[in-house]
């Protein structure tokens, strides 16, 4: 997890299904280091990708904000969106 992983879950949270440009324009950081950190925050399972380029959050990014769920324990899939 990079610290910026915390704002864009939050983001998800509040917008619901985001683009990693919506991201940006939400105050998140630029597209293109959105569009890298949701496919990797995807391939952790606390983003799912509902198709390309369009990201919604999980129960598992909901219960990582929530504090409910340490990220230490995330295991990545072997899936590359």
């Amino acid at each position: 997890m990079q610290p910026v992983d915390d704002r864009i879950l939050e983001l998800f949270r509040e917008h619901g299904n985001l683009t990693p440009a919506a991201v940006e324009e939400f105050g998140g950081p630029s597209s293109s280091h959105a569009s890298r950190r949701c496919k990797q925050l995807a391939r952790y399972g606390l983003l799912e990708q509902i198709v390309t380029g369009l990201y919604t959050i999980t129960e598992e990014g909901e219960a990582y904000l929530d504090e409910e769920l340490d990220a230490s324990e995330l295991k990545a899939t072997s899936e590359t969106s």
